[in-house]
This record gives structure tokens, sequence and C-alpha cells, in this order.
């Protein structure tokens, strides 16, 4: 699409929609930024846009005026595509794009995609990692907290951008198309968005629409939804179990991963040899060395790479020993199902903290996963009365709920005694308490850090 003097609506103020602003006055485009959070001033907004940038800017309400003038909507990937907002600019038959579709538009170069409930951050860091140590010119971008149409504008042809893409990010997607894909896993998240699983799966989906049969998009064998992807997939797929051992594809057989290719297995890795921990992250890493193999990485350079690689800040994270006791950061957990594979990555009796906002999720499975590990269930947030009264329906008897997160944390030092770990692993997003999980994870870290030896 031509973007040069077309009048495009950016909604939503936050760094995607600046990103975005940015990008589009480089292609000569006349954006419009509208925030209906009638709280922030003029000023605010203007004072993120870079020297050069400009942009008409709107809060509170769109007036009808300038909604007639648009030619294009360019939405934050907060904002959900169904409201009536967005319809009524549907209906006109103008194009809605998000950050991927703008950024993609613009930029040069070769493109990685991942996408996927769980394990998207780690999978990404870990492929960026690879690919930096192979070429020159990498961009680690998208859901990941860099945007995507910062560095568009940058790329050349030799360019690799790998891109951590979310179900918010994938719904606004037209012609966005990865030479290599993955879906990681697909389970409930986000329903409060998406209200279905058949929707969320849909979106995740589309991170294959494109693909040709020259592409590749690797997948998890070992979940439901992926495996459906794999048998209408337009791209030819790489697989990868947990649990089985493949004719051909990767697979983690006892403390072993290897590629079965052509008739023939060979050995890759011992997953003591990593620095990562849990079943969640031998995944993690088959589905990094699938993407970067069949984006043409030798096996050499990446298994290197693999051994070296710490684990992503917020996931699984070791953060001290103090008193005896391990300390565990997993405030990426926002998930039942993130929080399964924290809680299984732990080895010794567990003092955990969970709760926080409600997204609609259930939690039996999550309780059920303890598998009588925690010895004690602390709760915070929105949350705390619901996952309560799951996790007693299931026999546990030591679940506290706490006030604040700082009260949280005194009472898990409390009850933790040497010998025993303490995870923050939620379940749960941050929002309502903290700005979002980073912070979350940082508080905790800070209170680990504060304590005597």
């Amino acid at each position: 699409m031509e973007l040069q003097g077309k009048r495009v609506l950016v909604v939503g103020s936050g760094i995607s929609g600046i990103g975005a602003v940015e990008a589009l006055c480089h292609a000569g485009a006349l954006p419009v930024v509208f925030d209906e959070n009638d709280k922030l001033s003029l000023e605010e907004v203007r004072k993120k846009l870079k020297p050069g940038a400009e942009a008409e800017i709107l809060i509170g309400v769109l007036p009808e005026e300038t909604a007639d003038s648009i030619d294009l909507v360019v939405l934050s990937p907060g904002v959900p595509t169904d409201t009536a907002f967005v319809e009524k600019f549907r209906q006109k038959g103008i194009k809605i794009w998000g950050e991927i579709e703008l950024a993609y538009e613009l930029g040069k170069g070769r493109v990685i995609g991942i996408t996927g409930t769980n394990g998207k951050t780690t999978t990404t860091t870990l492929v960026g990692e690879i690919m930096a140590a192979c070429y020159k010119d990498v961009d680690v971008v998208g859901n990941i907290g860099n945007p995507y149409t910062l560095t568009a504008l940058d790329a050349e042809d030799e360019t690799v951008t790998v891109a951590e893409i979310s179900s918010f990010q994938l719904e606004t997607v037209e012609k966005f198309q990865p030479d290599v894909s993955a879906v990681l896993n697909i389970t409930p998240d986000h329903l409060n968005r998406h209200h279905t699983m058949e929707k969320y799966a849909a979106a995740k989906e589309a991170i294959t629409r494109n693909q040709t049969k020259e592409q590749v998009c690797v997948l998890n064998f070992e979940n439901s939804y992926t495996r459906e992807i794999g048998s209408r997939c337009p791209a030819r797929v790489v697989w990868f179990s947990s649990k089985r051992k493949l004719a051909e594809g990767f697979y983690q057989d006892g403390d072993e991963i290897w590629q079965a290719k052509d008739g023939k297995a060979m050995r890759l890795l011992n997953i003591h040899d990593m620095n990562l921990v849990g079943t969640c992250n031998v995944e993690n890493v088959m589905a990094a060395i699938a993407i970067a193999q069949a984006f043409g990485v030798p096996m050499e350079t990446i298994l290197s790479v693999v051994r070296q690689f710490k684990a992503v800040e917020h996931r699984i994270e070791f953060v001290a020993t103090k008193g005896g006791v391990d300390y565990y950061n997993d405030s990426k957990g926002t998930n039942p199902d993130a929080a399964i594979q924290g809680i299984r990555a732990m080895c010794k009796p567990t003092v955990l903290i969970g709760g926080g906002y409600d997204k609609q999720s259930d939690y039996d499975e999550w309780i059920e996963s303890f598998d009588n590990k925690v010895k004690c269930f602390v709760l915070i947030g929105q949350t705390r009365e619901k996952i309560a009264d799951c996790a007693k329906r299931h026999g546990m008897e030591n679940v506290i709920l706490a006030d604040t997160f700082e009260e949280a944390f005194g009472l898990c030092v409390e009850n933790a005694k040497p010998g025993d770990a303490v995870l923050l692993s939620p379940a749960c997003a941050s929002w309502g308490m903290f700005p979002n999980y980073e912070v979350r994870g940082r508080m905790f870290k800070e209170f680990v850090e504060q304590l005597e030896e």
C-alpha cells in the first residue's frame, strides 16, 4: 500500500503507537494519533515523539470529520479489533493494520516470526543470539519490547529480523510472511480478549497464513492445537517433541536432545549442558534449534550458543540462595499453563506466590500440577479468593491470602525452611497491582537481595 500523503489513524499512544508514528512519518504519511484515555494531555503524548516526527494528536473522543478523512487505521496491540470503534472503519472498507503489518510493509530483509502462549520471549531471545553469531545485521523485535516499526526503517536486504509476535498483533496481519515461523504451543490465555479458544488459536495460526511450501513452520507435536495447524499449514512443517521419538524432527529422549532426519537419528545435546531448567525450556531450545537450522545456521554454531545461553529475566530465573532457601522469579508465568511449567521445574518443597489480574482462566490444572511440591500457597490480587477456593477443592490446606506483594513475600520467607524454594509464578497478569510483569519480577528480586545471607 502506498503510504505517501495518506492520513493514517494510529490508535494508542504507547510504545507501539509511537513507533508506528515515526515509521509513518518516514514513509511520508500524515499520522493522526488518537488515545481514548482522556487523562492524558496533548503535551504528554507530544513529548514521546522524536524531533521531526510530526503528527496530529487527539485525546478522548475522535471527531467525526477526522474519522471521515482517514485512509488507514493502525491499532496498537492493546486495542481490541472487535469494538464498535474499529468496526466502524472496517465497514467503510478502510484497512485495519497493526504494528507487525506496518513494519513488514516498510521493512527489508528476511524475517523469523515466533508465537505461542508460552516460551515466546525465551525462544526469541535465544534465536536472536544464534542469528547474531552467524549474521552481521540482526534485529530482535516485537512483543519482546522493541517495536518492529522502529527497526524496519533501517533494515537492509541482509537484515535478519527475529520477531516475537503476540495473538493481539497477529489479529491484524494481512501480507506478513515470515521466512521461518514457529507456533510453540497454544493453551488457554487472553480469553477476556479473544472470547473463545477457537478465535485465540486462529489468531496464532495467522502467522502461517501467507507462507509458501518453500518456507518453514516449526510446530510442537505435543500440543493438540499446533498439531491441527500442521495438518493444513502451507509451509513445510518441522516438528519438535518433549514426549516421544519422532521419525522426522527434534525430540527429547531422557536427558538428550536428538534430531531425526532421513531415517537417521543424531544426538545433539545433553540438557544438563544447558543453563535452562524445566521441560518448557527444553521445548524452547528444540524450537530454537529447528528455527535456526531451517534458516541455514550451522548446527555447530547453534549448539555453541545454546550451551552458553542463560535464562531470560522473569522466566524461571534463579535469583539467589538466602538462608539455605532458593528463590526463583517466574513473573512471566502470567497464565496457568506457564505457571505449570514453573512449578514442574522445581525439585524441592516450594513456597509459591500466585494470583493477580483475572483473565477468566481456570486454575484446576495448575493446582493439580503441584504434585505435593507446594508446602505453602500465598495468594494476592484480584484472583486470590478464586484461586484459594480452587486450591481447597483440591485438598490444599496451607493457603494464605495477602493484601500486598510485600506482605506475600514476607509470608514466604516465614514459611520457607533451609532446603526449600520460594517461587513467584502467579498464573495471572500483573495489572491492578503492577504496570507489567517486569515490575513485579524486579520487585521480587529486590526483596530477595535485601534478605540477609
